[in-house]
């Protein structure tokens, strides 16, 4: 039995720590293991002092898996660190394992087709089974991998700590509407996503022109990538949401509104404090544009721009913003499209064709 350090180490050395990356490969619906297994990771280090920093994503490269990031406050205390995540982590994959594997039907599909669009022939190949397709890792288990943050994406060593700053809120709020709302039923989750799109779109963006055709673009995005596969269909979706539409529609006008006038209190207080972070987040991202602290990368890595125009910058980070809030909620990358497309319409069309 492993016998847990029962206070962190306290010497001379207060070098901080390093991100440390755990992947628990889960193929099964991650939100128990976030909210009764992660959620309990995270608030056990901060009560106990010894985080810096937390957040945490669900992927599926070689299997379905939650990365959970966390930054020790100390080096000092890295090893403990990972001894109380270790152990919180194996108690809850021994008490509620996941029952199946990935490996056929839709599922195993998709992975296999986001293998090979994200990544090149030469990359692949750390990640390739003796048959060719992905490697699959164990099940209910975890590995630790370096963490490797995307400067190209987020602006660069400066844009990726407001990132991170940024994930840690993502990540508390998503858990508490995972752990309190009933975001197992499929139209709660889509509501609930549609909602917070609304909010960080509306705060990062003030012109309603603009933001219909960052939505129009976003969508775009996405069904391009998926074309000639089964993962998006804009044809499915019209009839299920066109008794939502003039209520969305209505909902946006509302939420644009109060952010304009910075009046948050009028809106429910999941979406007010929601808010109230996407605006500081904004502002974070407009001072490091001006600063000309935002550099990044092109898509196949070949050059880099540095934007010190805000709304450029803005524009450039709120479409990986958004992604990562839904990824965290667990919205289908179709789902996310769609939501992206009617929420487009609503700002021009007032409903969907």
């Amino acid at each position: 039995m492993t016998t847990l350090t029962a206070e962190p180490t306290r010497d001379t050395d207060d070098q901080p720590g390093e991100w440390l990356a755990m992947h628990v490969y889960y193929a099964a619906n991650p939100q128990p293991l976030l909210t009764r297994c992660i959620r309990d990771v995270f608030a056990e280090l901060t009560e106990r002092d010894l985080l810096d920093g937390y957040f945490f994503i669900n992927y599926w490269l070689e299997g379905p898996h939650v990365r959970m990031r966390l930054k020790p406050r100390r080096a000092a205390d890295t090893e403990l660190v990972k001894e109380l995540a270790e152990k919180r982590v194996r108690e809850y994959l021994a008490r509620r394992p996941a029952l199946y594997d990935v490996d056929t039907g839709f599922l195993g599909d998709l992975y296999q087709q986001l293998f090979s669009m994200e990544f090149s022939e030469d990359e692949k190949q750390e990640y390739l089974a003796e048959d060719g397709t992905m490697n699959l890792r164990p099940n209910n288990d975890l590995a630790y991998l370096p963490y490797e943050p995307e400067n190209g994406k987020y602006g660069g060593p400066a844009g990726v700590e407001l990132a991170e700053w940024h994930f840690q809120h993502s990540s508390d709020l998503t858990i508490e509407m995972l752990r309190t709302n009933n975001l197992h039923l499929r139209s709660v989750l889509l509501g609930t996503s549609a909602q917070l799109m609304m909010v960080m779109a509306a705060s990062f963006l003030d012109d309603r022109d603009e933001l219909a055709t960052f939505l129009r673009r976003y969508h775009d995005f996405w069904q391009s990538h998926f074309a000639g596969t089964d993962f998006i269909a804009d044809e499915e979706y019209a009839t299920g949401f066109a008794d939502n539409v003039e209520r969305m529609g209505g909902l946006f006008d509302r939420v644009r509104s109060a952010v304009r006038r910075d009046a948050l209190d009028e809106l429910p207080p999941h979406l007010a404090g929601w808010a109230a972070h996407c605006r500081e987040l904004r502002g974070r991202v407009a001072e490091l544009a001006r600063a000309g602290r935002l550099t990044f990368g092109s898509w196949d890595r070949t050059r880099t721009t540095v934007v010190t125009e805000p709304g450029e910058a803005l524009v450039i980070l709120l479409s990986p913003y958004l992604h990562m809030t839904n990824n965290r909620l667990h919205v289908t990358i179709r789902d996310e499209a769609y939501l992206a497309y009617l929420l487009g319409r609503v700002l021009t069309d007032g409903a969907p064709t």
